[in-house]
């Protein structure tokens, strides 16, 4: 069993509360509210910085030349891609970046810049992949199941897309293949940022179905 395989294994049950999530449930019958989605999409866009930012991290420790740019490609994507995405809503809802990175968005940032510069390379890698493989997976259920005239098609679409599928499969490639050659200890801790990683996913949908704000 490679360690994708496993690591999916290990987080079927998050995987699953994500799918249940109200914000997702919401989301697939188009019934969403809008100030839901549009506090997702200001901390999506804060969180697709430092997103890029734990990539080219990442990507500046690997060793092999065609991994590197493999990473610098997903960073560059991460924000060519997604903010093409995030201006067609900024623009169709009004929306400016007008707040701080909400407790989720900050949490997991921070976790995945940290991981990047002091945890191992393979670690760093098991860290970044829930947020290509998760989204994935959530596309493409919201896909099969979406209602009818969407409001949010253009962001299910996306996520669902043949493009975004080709991103996911290097990025699982690029782990299994790396993952290959660490010992059982760091294999461990490749699983543990993994899973981590899928519960603040999970966290970063509830707070933008919470709107959540610090407090005090």
């Amino acid at each position: 069993m490679n360690f994708s395989e496993s690591a999916w294994g290990a987080i079927e049950s998050i995987y699953k509360s994500i799918l249940e999530h109200p914000f997702n449930q919401e989301l697939t019958k188009g019934t969403l509210a809008k100030e839901r989605f549009q506090f997702y999409m200001k901390q999506d866009s804060l969180y697709l910085v430092d997103f890029a930012r734990a990539l080219a991290i990442a990507a500046s420790r690997a060793t092999d030349p065609d991994d590197l740019v493999l990473l610098l490609d997903f960073s560059k994507g991460a924000i060519i891609a997604e903010r093409g995405l995030h201006e067609f809503y900024f623009d169709f809802y009004g929306i400016k970046i007008d707040v701080e990175k909400a407790p989720g968005c900050f949490t997991y940032t921070n976790f995945l810049i940290s991981i990047a510069k002091h945890g191992s390379y393979e670690e760093s890698l098991a860290a970044l992949l829930p947020c290509f493989w998760i989204y994935q997976e959530v596309g493409l259920h919201i896909h099969k199941n979406s209602a009818a005239k969407n409001p949010y098609q253009k962001w299910i679409n996306m996520y669902s897309g043949e493009e975004f599928q080709s991103v996911v499969k290097n990025a699982i490639a690029l782990t299994d293949r790396v993952a290959k050659d660490v010992n059982d200890k760091q294999l461990q801790k490749m699983k543990e940022a993994f899973i981590t990683s899928t519960r603040l996913e999970w966290l970063f949908w509830d707070s933008a179905y919470r709107m959540e704000n610090w407090k005090p």
